[in-house]
């Protein structure tokens, strides 16, 4: 069974990314390293969702975990 992700935060988390470095954002909310994994979400039926920076650059994590494109922040949390 999946359980339902929590908000940590009802806006993004802007996050300066290195080109060529891979992210784990945080699907389920329960990091303690938000916007990122760090292992928090096993049994819970929600995993992670990888991010590849192509270049560096200012990125807007979703901080809602309710955004329709994950991991980036779609403006969903504006209707919650």
């Amino acid at each position: 069974m999946t359980e339902e992700s929590i908000s940590p935060q009802m806006s993004p988390y802007v996050v300066s990314v290195e080109a060529g470095k891979k992210y784990f954002w945080c699907a389920c909310g329960k990091s303690a390293k938000q916007p990122f994994c760090d292992g928090s979400h096993k049994g819970s039926g929600i995993s992670p969702v990888a991010y590849n920076a192509e270049k560096a650059a200012q990125v807007y994590f979703c901080g809602c975990k309710k955004t329709q494109k994950a991991p980036l922040c779609d403006g969903t949390h504006k209707k919650l």
